[in-house]
């Protein structure tokens, strides 16, 4: 089976599109959503619309921390009110339906398909949202989620960047950056963590989208990267008349 693994789509529905479109050209036969849909970007409604279609098909699809700001922004006066990542959450609350936002409140935080972990954040504490941006936090992530019968591998989003970390002969987890398009063995035998970056908000001064394609036969693990049209995605930020334009910013520049 090959299993496309997307996170991170903020609500761009160019860079979704692209990335959809490429991973059913490199013949992927399942899809998972590994979190954040919405937030920051100007189509949320689009985008889980397409979450909504894939779920009824049999694909998975879990929640983010940006999800659950859209279905619960916070208030005036909240402490959360000022975090960089509540900026826009009020708008996508009201740019959703109540069955949209119903549908994003009912995402499971973690999921399990083809035999592998799935979980926005760290296995160890998902509703907790840390970054697993370190081997310290993957080598938790890891030994929380392998304590689940058959689990070896664990698949995160949130980062926003595209990190292999693995179990080599030692205890501690090491880290590999992997090359976009070079395919990867990543036999069963062996324990691993991957954050697979983000569609829809690049960090690594590269502006095109991230997915990965594992490929669960072969046990190849591809980190892909797709040239999109960022610069309409941002223009769609701009014309929303409500979200910062730091937001549309980071789109062009990847960053």
């Amino acid at each position: 089976m090959k299993l496309a693994l997307l996170s991170d789509i903020h609500s761009n529905r160019q860079a979704l599109d692209a990335c959809m479109e490429h991973a059913r050209a490199q013949g992927a036969q399942r899809f998972a959503w590994l979190g954040d849909l919405v937030g920051y970007g100007a189509d949320p409604g689009y985008v889980v619309q397409q979450a909504m279609a894939l779920v009824a098909d049999g694909h998975c699809v879990i929640g983010g921390n940006h999800d659950a700001l859209a279905v619960h922004p916070p208030q005036p006066g909240d402490k959360a009110a000022s975090s960089v990542a509540a900026h826009g959450a009020g708008w996508t609350h009201e740019h959703l339906t109540p069955h949209e936002r119903a549908f994003l409140a009912a995402r499971p935080l973690v999921a399990e398909v083809g035999g592998v972990l799935l979980v926005h954040a760290s296995a160890d504490a998902p509703e907790r949202w840390r970054y697993v941006d370190n081997e310290a936090v993957a080598e938790q992530c890891l030994d929380a989620a392998t304590q689940r019968p058959g689990i070896r591998h664990v698949f995160c989003g949130h980062v926003h960047k595209q990190t292999l970390y693995y179990r080599g002969t030692g205890r501690g987890l090491m880290r590999f950056a992997p090359q976009p398009g070079v395919a990867i063995p990543v036999a069963p035998r062996r324990q691993w963590v991957a954050t697979i970056g983000s569609v829809g908000q690049p960090r690594d001064g590269d502006p095109r989208a991230m997915y990965a394609l594992l490929d669960t036969e072969a046990w190849l693990l591809r980190f892909e990267r797709v040239p999109y049209d960022h610069a309409a995605a941002a223009a769609a930020i701009r014309a929303t008349g409500a979200m910062p334009d730091y937001f549309a910013q980071r789109l062009e520049v990847g960053r």
